[in-house]
């Protein structure tokens, strides 16, 4: 921006602020970004600017499955980070077990890169909806974002979420146009509907003027046409630093630092992640620096002791960082997410961070199962409590709140949001009972109102009768109908109560032979819909406490589908199968074969058992209704009735 510019810019805006002293009503994202402007405890002042043409600040954001993370292993591989010999795994950001186990992203994670002299900090954000909150703050460290988007499906639901959230802060964004080697790609349609959805979310001029760059990650190639890719990924890395803007910083103003992210390490402890908006920071600088929660909050004193800055995969102890710089500080240990580090002489903290509220939410407990402490170490309220605690130190989108009876009510933004917690935490060898997803009603101008998601559903043509049947039945309100752009497969899209949505993708994958794509995001709070029905299927439940035998689970495989096998442990109410008529059933899956005399040389090849249905948490979440429970241990994952449910059921 030329310096004549500038001035008739500031001369405006100063004009437009005449009677206003509060920051965020009157400032846009896009002046603050010019480094005009900055926060000075609630009201606006002007900035001695400086552009750090060395330096790029850049997130990668995209739907779930686009190649996200395989395009950052791509960039790492283009700008040298691994030596020639170097044996390197697939996804290497995704180091998370979970994350490779289920193959998404579920930690924004750093790196940073040098190419042709300028440093390139790289964030790798989650694609689920469900992990939003972890994409809002990270998008306040960057100038802009690299958008991918799969050059056969186009933008998808999540995509709108990303994009929205990066133009209402005024980032600059390039349009990656990834897996571009897919048959049937559409580079042409993916470039029109892209842009339609940026007119759609009211992207700025200069934000819809965006550079387009086609690749195919997973073979190192990139280019500005999608007929003419070279194998090397240096377009991207060319866009980066054409295209996304470098920092504008005050060097010599009073030190800004908004922690959007936290770590641990096992040596240093907690570990604070931040940009520097303003001034600069030191290690061991001792009484210099202060923390504060937002412009209302009374600052407490701070010493940073030890700084690093990113360097390639890892971190590298420096001595100052100034401005524009994303960083990572120890000392602190009470440090959160959304704090200010500021400077204890002119403390001026910048507005805490707006995270979107949860949706839905589940109950902890502890187990009291007659099998119970069989597995796990940590089994009383008083860990689980301290778990679930510290995990808000990081998990910002989350909510914790205690119950009764040794429970404590976990809220976040959709079931795996809130699974994710609970795998990891049966790892950590806690023993757990969960309740059922619940969603989270608000009173809006005095009427009920819950969460509705936006469902979109790609099925061949026969199968989309079945779809839109299951949709209906679940209250959903048809947004759309029409053929696919490729092959013989509709395109439905549907506003459904976010009640509806749990278990529907395994209903849906069940209607249409598991060819049905599904993605779902939250779209809104609206009107309470009524009922949206029960299981159409009741439960199989044990009859006795004991050990489940072939004889027992032969005579009971007659009455649905199974989940139990031989030798599995049992005990009273616990759900050993899915019914396969209305209301549940008690069997006797315990039962012993009397012996006798005579034996039969063909009879265990005749009456043999069918394979039993495969248990995961996120289906045992999906499955149990309001009346049940899934105890959750290290080794195991059970399903059972509430204690009192029949008596319950009776009245």
């Amino acid at each position: 921006m030329s310096g004549r510019l500038r001035m008739v810019l500031a001369i405006s805006v100063i004009r437009q602020l005449s009677g206003f002293s509060t920051y965020s009503k009157v400032l846009s994202p896009g002046l603050r970004r010019h480094g005009l402007f900055s926060l000075c405890g609630g009201r606006i002042r002007m900035m001695a600017s400086e552009t750090l043409e060395s330096l790029r600040n850049v997130a990668i954001v995209a739907h779930v499955d686009h190649g996200k993370t395989t395009l950052v292993d791509s960039l790492l591989q283009e700008a040298d980070v691994f030596r020639a010999n170097q044996e390197v795994e697939e996804r290497i950001m995704d180091s998370n077990d979970q994350e490779r186990e289920r193959g998404i992203t579920i930690l924004a994670k750093n790196a940073a890169v040098e190419y042709k002299g300028v440093k390139i900090n790289i964030v790798d954000t989650p694609g689920h909806a469900d992990f939003g909150g972890e994409v809002e703050r990270i998008l306040n460290m960057v100038d802009g974002v690299l958008l991918v988007v799969d050059a056969v499906e186009g933008p998808k639901p999540q995509t709108r979420f990303v994009l929205k959230k990066a133009l209402e802060l005024g980032l600059k964004v390039v349009l990656v146009i990834n897996k571009i080697d897919r048959p049937g790609r559409r580079p042409d349609y993916v470039v029109d509907a892209t842009f339609d959805l940026f007119v759609e979310l009211e992207a700025s001029d200069e934000q819809t003027d965006f550079e387009i760059v086609y690749c195919s990650a997973i073979n190192g190639q990139s280019g500005t046409d999608p007929d003419h890719l070279q194998d090397t990924m240096s377009h991207v890395l060319d866009a980066i630093i054409n295209s996304i803007p470098a920092p504008v910083v005050d060097k010599d103003g009073p030190t800004q630092l908004l922690v959007a992210n936290i770590d641990f390490d096992n040596f240093i402890g907690k570990l604070g992640i931040g940009r520097v908006r303003s001034g600069s920071l030191k290690a061991n600088d001792g009484g210099s620096y202060g923390a504060m929660a937002g412009p209302d909050d009374t600052m407490r004193p701070v010493t940073v002791k030890e700084l690093f800055v990113y360097d390639n995969l890892g971190r590298k102890s420096v001595d100052s960082v100034g401005a524009g710089e994303i960083v990572m500080f120890a000392g602190v240990s009470d440090i959160g997410i959304g704090e200010t580090l500021v400077s204890r002489s002119n403390p001026l903290p910048l507005p805490k961070l707006a995270i979107e509220e949860p949706t839905v939410s589940m109950t902890f407990a502890v187990n009291k199962s007659p099998l119970s402490g069989r597995e796990g170490d940590k089994l009383t309220s008083r860990v689980i409590r301290d778990r679930l605690y510290k995990e808000l130190d990081r998990n910002v989108a989350l909510q914790v709140e205690d119950g009764a009876s040794d429970a404590f009510k976990v809220s976040g933004r959709g079931p795996l949001h809130l699974t994710v917690l609970i795998e990891t935490m049966r790892r950590e060898g806690f023993e757990l009972e969960v309740g059922p997803p619940q969603v989270i009603y608000k009173e809006i101008d005095g009427k009920k109102h819950e969460p509705w998601d936006s469902v979109e559903v790609q099925v061949p043509e026969e199968h989309s009768s079945a779809v839109v049947d299951l949709l209906n039945r679940r209250k959903g309100e048809m947004q759309d109908f029409g053929k696919a752009d490729t092959g013989d497969y509709a395109y439905i899209r549907y506003l459904v109560p976010t009640r509806g949505t749990i278990g529907l993708r395994t209903n849906l994958l069940s209607a249409t032979r598991g060819l049905a794509v599904i993605d779902s995001n939250f779209d809104s709070y609206r009107p309470f819909a009524g009922d949206v029905g029960n299981k159409e299927k009741g439960s199989l439940l044990a009859f006795e406490d004991g050990e489940a035998t072939s004889h027992g689970l032969l005579g009971a495989q007659d009455r649905g589908q199974l989940f139990a096998s031989p030798k599995t442990a049992v005990y009273k109410d616990m759900i050993v199968g899915i019914h396969q008529r209305p209301g549940d059933l008690r069997v006797n899956v315990c039962k012993q074969k009397q012996l006798t005399n005579m034996r039969s040389a063909t009879k265990g090849i005749v009456e043999g058992l069918s394979p039993p249905i495969e248990l995961t948490l996120d289906s045992a979440v999906e499955y149990i209704s309001q009346d049940e429970i899934v105890e959750v241990t290290p080794n195991s994952i059970r399903m059972a009735k509430q204690q009192g449910w029949d008596k319950k059921n009776k009245k």
